[in-house]
């Protein structure tokens, strides 16, 4: 006999609720944001004590709301990478490896820790480049 298939159907918990519950949850929620209000003026405190001191030290505000804002930069370059591996490439053949180094050599910037595979993936592209032999690679 063929087991017995079961139809499970995506229902929230709120959707059986009575009404009375749903308004005890609300205020239960309600009560959450008063902590979380709590939290943020107090937050709120330590950075204006910071601004102080920074103020004291002879700081602009401005450089500290910058570099919070900011983060960590992608560097800009004037090309991108496949026109950069097409540069190096023209009539030579070279390794992944070796066509990163030549590329960064050249002059591209990248804060990337895995930079060889983003030039191995871009390698493959077989409308902009050739493989010769296994692993090396020359400008289509």
């Amino acid at each position: 006999m063929p087991k017995k298939r079961s139809v499970r159907l995506a229902v929230t918990p709120l959707a059986h609720m009575s009404v009375a519950d749903l308004h005890r949850e609300i205020r239960r929620r309600q009560r959450g944001t008063k902590a979380l209000h709590r939290r943020r003026a107090n937050l709120l405190a330590k950075i204006a004590a910071l601004d102080a001191q920074i103020l004291a030290a002879g700081g602009s505000l401005e450089e500290a709301v910058l570099q919070g804002r900011m983060g960590r930069t992608r560097p800009k370059n004037d090309t991108n990478l496949i026109d950069a591996l097409r540069a190096v490439l023209k009539g030579k053949t070279m390794g992944v490896a070796e066509a990163a180094e030549a590329v960064q050599k050249a002059g591209y910037r990248t804060s990337a820790a895995n930079f060889k595979v983003m030039v191995n993936a871009n390698l493959g592209k077989k409308k902009f480049f050739k493989r010769v032999e296994r692993g090396r690679y020359t400008a289509a």
